[in-house]
């Protein structure tokens, strides 16, 4: 059963506390790239309650890999990911908790989704099958918030990454 707040928004991103969690790792790196703001600051879902779900996955090690639209980025003014790139991941209230870096990158239709894919993004029982479900509601309920209407043959990032920082999360 759906509660009221399983649709509240999530908070926007505390870029402070992001800059400080960067700076901190950079540090660890030895000061390498601690000017460079080669990442971006992001939350997964589109609700509150999904962001915190989709972090927790990813905090147990469970979440590898994420998907999300072309015309997602586009609309939002944000460049694709590439391999190596950084993205820092807040919690719903936009604190930053875990500095991502991307592994491995693929474009394709919706129906290029295999299982290993599912199985790394660590969602709902990791079937192909459930995937499928799940994220097609996703991106029919995200796009029509943009005013558009999802198809299958849309473009979707297909992203592998690693958590990197802070230690008791890396990989």
């Amino acid at each position: 059963m759906n509660s009221p707040n399983d649709a509240a928004p999530v908070a926007s991103p505390d870029h402070d506390a992001a800059t400080a969690m960067w700076q901190a790792y950079a540090e660890h790196r030895g000061g390498a790239g601690a000017d460079d703001a080669d990442y971006t600051v992001e939350h997964f879902g589109d609700t509150a309650r999904l962001a915190d779900e989709l972090l927790d996955i990813v905090l147990t090690g469970r979440k590898r890999a994420t998907a999300e639209l072309v015309s997602e980025f586009a609309h939002r003014g944000d460049p694709l990911p590439r391999i190596g790139s950084y993205w820092i991941a807040c919690d719903s209230t936009g604190a930053p908790r875990i500095i991502i870096r991307s592994t491995a990158l693929r474009i394709g239709p919706f129906g290029s989704a295999d299982a290993a894919f599912a199985f790394a993004e660590g969602e709902d029982d990791r079937t192909l099958k459930s995937w499928q479900r799940e994220h097609r509601r996703y991106w029919e309920r995200t796009s029509a918030a943009r005013g558009a209407e999802w198809s299958e043959s849309e473009d979707i990032v297909f992203e592998h990454f690693a958590v990197v920082w802070p230690p008791e999360h890396a990989d």
